[in-house]
């Protein structure tokens, strides 16, 4: 069985506007939300053997938060490029690409293409994945090409201000 876990990066700061889009840091939330909903995972042992995320500095921030958590060097991060501004047929191409010796994975992306493509994979109505939002969708197979749209279960769906799930 794989495991795909969908985050989506934290709050970012939009204090500068000459700032380019794909270089926007996290704000004060965003840095204080990436660790907590890390945290929320390992409590519930829930570590993915491999991460991937967009290259943007917002994305590739709350991945390195995630990856210490996990215990994952930031070495071990996947920087896939065509996560940054992805569609949902995009997004499939990233996974149905993975290595199938990972089984469970986590991609960190941007909206509105994270919340079109887990909304795919399983036929959840999510409508919306907040900033560090998480997504975890189950699948019946052991290769990864086989993802499509309605092969995925939703197993949970957490974010920050989801006080029952922290």
């Amino acid at each position: 069985m794989k495991q795909l876990l969908l985050i989506r990066h934290a709050k970012s700061d939009w204090n500068d506007p000459s700032q380019k889009d794909f270089d926007r840091p996290l704000n004060d939330r965003g840095h204080r939300n990436a660790p907590e909903m890390a945290h929320r995972l390992v409590k519930k042992s829930i570590i993915p053997q491999h991460i991937v995320t967009s290259p943007a500095m917002r994305a590739k921030t709350t991945a390195n938060y995630f990856a210490e958590a996990f215990k994952i060097k930031p070495s071990g991060i996947q920087k896939e490029p065509a996560i940054y501004e992805a569609s949902a047929e995009s997004l499939l191409k990233v996974i149905n690409s993975l290595d199938n010796t990972f089984d469970l994975v986590a991609l960190f992306g941007h909206n509105p293409g994270l919340t079109t493509f887990a909304e795919n994979l399983c036929e959840a109505d999510i409508f919306n994945i907040p900033t560090c939002g998480m997504v975890l969708i189950e699948f019946p197979f052991d290769n990864w090409e086989m993802v499509s749209k309605g092969t995925g279960k939703m197993i949970f769906f957490d974010f920050p201000k989801n006080k029952e799930q922290g």
